[in-house]
């Protein structure tokens, strides 16, 4: 195999980087169902990790002044079945496609994608923060299975973390093997921060022992995570876990 396609949720830059060097080209497209997923796609020569390459040749995408991206293509839905509120809510009056994600187009035209309009959250400061991209930074870590970022409302980030299965069953083995992953995750913390924009900083970590699935609502059947039920499960722990000052929180160990 040479050339491979993916698609659905944003790859780490460090992952399309490994399979590069093992000589496979991993490619990244983007569309959606609403415009049959005729959009966007990589190309060989001028593919970019972090971007989901140009438009077709019939295909225009533009970024509206809040970010959004919207692209009118042939590939677009007639409309949502008997639903025209719907319908006009998601197509602009000159036929382009909110897709209600946000994204920027880089000089040589590739498309980034910097996170969903609707996740996106304001901190007591004011300042905006999209989670999305902070997420991917910490799953990128060998013991980080899945991440949350939050903290709308609150001087800064957080995020909830749910360990990889083999340093899940460490961390179970008792405090002096969490004192260990404490300071690892001390470290990645710190890593994150230095890698985004100050505003978006997490003040901490938190390890989460319940365990997020499809089954109790906090996952979809796609192994997503359901930000809303999440934010809402943790949201009692908020103050206090900001008044602790504690870089990484252990919840329900």
């Amino acid at each position: 195999m040479r050339l491979a396609g993916s698609g659905s949720a944003p790859v780490p830059k460090e992952l399309i980087n490994w399979y590069n060097n093992l000589g496979l080209k991993l490619l990244e497209g983007y569309g959606m169902t609403e415009n049959f997923n005729y959009s966007h796609m990589s190309a060989p020569d001028t593919a970019l990790a972090g971007t989901v390459g140009k438009v077709y040749d019939d295909v225009t995408c533009r970024i509206a002044e809040d970010g959004e991206i919207q692209v009118k293509t042939p590939g677009l839905m007639m409309g949502y079945y008997k639903n025209q509120e719907a319908t006009d809510e998601c197509i602009t009056p000159d036929g382009y496609l909110r897709t209600g994600d946000q994204g920027e187009i880089d000089k040589k035209g590739r498309l980034k994608i910097t996170g969903r309009i609707k996740e996106i959250f304001k901190t007591s400061k004011g300042k905006y923060v999209a989670p999305a991209p902070i997420e991917t930074k910490f799953i990128t870590h060998e013991m980080v299975e899945l991440a949350c970022v939050g903290g709308s409302s609150y001087p800064a980030a957080h995020a909830l973390l749910q360990l990889s299965d083999d340093w899940k069953k460490k961390a179970e083995e008792g405090e002096d093997a969490r004192k260990d992953i404490t300071a690892a995750m001390e470290k990645l913390l710190k890593g994150v921060n230095e890698s985004v924009d100050g505003h978006e900083a997490s003040q901490f970590v938190v390890i989460i022992k319940d365990v997020w699935l499809p089954d109790n609502g906090l996952l979809t059947p796609t192994q997503k995570i359901v930000r809303n039920k999440i934010e809402a499960k943790y949201a009692v722990n908020n103050d206090s876990w900001y008044g602790s000052r504690t870089a990484v929180i252990w919840h329900g160990w």
